[in-house]
């Protein structure tokens, strides 16, 4: 399984999720995880990017809305306790299919 954090620096959140997938998929050798910084506009809307973390499952972004707008700015989650800057623990399992 490739998964791909997708961020610019400006956006703390991407460390969250970061830290959160590699927990997840320590010691499993079939999911990797890479990170992608998204560093221009252009380049946003050529790879469309949803906003910084952007979480790719391969090449699958499971929390795409639609009619959501992303570009560089720091994305909003919808959690079971409101918004967040990042996907919880829970949501990633589900999105990696892990129990």
């Amino acid at each position: 399984m490739d998964i791909i954090v997708q961020y610019f620096n400006g956006c703390p959140n991407w460390k969250v999720a970061d830290e959160r997938l590699v927990a997840l998929t320590e010691g499993n050798p079939g999911m990797v995880v890479r990170r992608h910084i998204v560093d221009t506009v252009e380049e946003a809307e050529r790879v469309g990017f949803g906003g910084s973390p952007s979480i790719l499952i391969n090449g699958i972004d499971p929390f795409a809305r639609a009619g959501s707008s992303g570009g560089l700015s720091c994305r909003r989650y919808l959690t079971p306790d409101g918004y967040a800057g990042a996907p919880t623990v829970e949501q990633l399992k589900t999105a990696l299919l892990i129990e």
